[in-house]
């Protein structure tokens, strides 16, 4: 009886293990390669595949996605003999996973290693300052010889980025110091330009106030005269309109001396001339009224 029972197990076994090696599923983004007796077969897209166990193998998944992959800061020399260490990144996309799997052992190490010969010679014919300046450049050539080359491997190199261009430390240093100075510079001519503007300005502030101060004073001179001349215009109207004699003008001329002689700034009183014709105008009035 027992062993009816070991038979059924190993059955069952045996039927569990068959269908565990004859169902696979792929995940979404993934493709793999099979292999029939060694030699390929097909690649299996995502989803529910059928194999023939024992007789069918599955390679290994490959991702289908696009993938990053940053490489360790490679040293590499310029045109004038200078080492720098450069950090690269490469984004890149598996298109043929059966290329990918047979023309190539490891494409990710050749495409590394592809990288690293090409930055140097595209680096190796630039100086330092047109290597820290050309960053698009070099980004271009790259992407443009290892899109080339790795095409037969199934795979495409969308972009490639320079991370970090690193100089010696002794030219670091150099170029610091030349920053530096290039910055001091730039902040004594930008004072030197500011304290010139100031003056100026100050020196155009005050010659537009001076020629404001002159027209004023000339507008307020003609304006005084101006008034003059009507207060003087007035008068004559006025005396014109009452149609005075000799006799009222002699009158109010005498009026007058009185306030002359008042004046604090009077030291010598002068009698003009004119004092005889008033006083003769005036007797001359009294007469004809007596």
């Amino acid at each position: 009886m027992w062993y009816s029972y070991v038979t059924v197990s190993l059955i069952v076994l045996i039927f569990g293990v068959i269908l565990a090696r004859a169902i696979r599923i792929v995940p979404q983004a993934n493709a793999g390669i099979v292999e029939r007796l060694g030699r390929f077969n097909r690649v299996l897209g995502a989803g529910l595949a059928i194999l023939i166990p024992f007789i069918d193998r599955l390679r290994p998944l490959i991702d289908m996605r696009e993938r990053v992959v940053s490489f360790p800061p490679q040293p590499v020399i310029t045109e004038d003999n200078l080492v720098v260490s450069i950090d690269t990144v490469i984004y890149f996309q598996v298109t043929d996973p059966k290329s990918a799997t047979y023309e190539i052992e490891n494409f990710i190490q050749g495409i590394e290693q592809l990288t690293v010969t090409t930055l140097r010679n595209v680096v190796g014919g630039l100086d330092l300052e047109a290597v820290l300046t050309s960053r698009d450049s070099i980004n271009a050539a790259l992407r443009g010889v290892l899109d080339d080359a790795t095409g037969k491997w199934g795979v495409r190199v969308n972009r490639v980025e320079l991370k970090a261009i690193d100089p010696p430390a002794s030219v670091q240093e150099s170029m610091e110091k030349q920053m530096r100075a290039e910055r001091d510079k730039r902040a004594t001519i930008l004072t030197a330009e500011g304290e010139k503007q100031s003056q100026i300005l100050t020196a155009e502030g005050a010659r537009q106030a001076e020629i404001l101060r002159a027209e004023g004073d000339a507008q307020a001179a003609v304006l005084r005269a101006k008034g003059e001349a009507e207060a003087i215009e007035k008068v004559f109207k006025a005396i014109h309109d009452a149609d005075a004699d000799d006799r009222v003008l002699a009158y109010q001329y005498i009026q007058q001396l009185k306030e002359i002689a008042n004046g604090q700034a009077s030291k010598i009183w002068v009698i003009p001339a004119e004092l005889s014709g008033a006083a003769q105008k005036i007797a001359e009035a009294f007469k004809e009224k007596g």
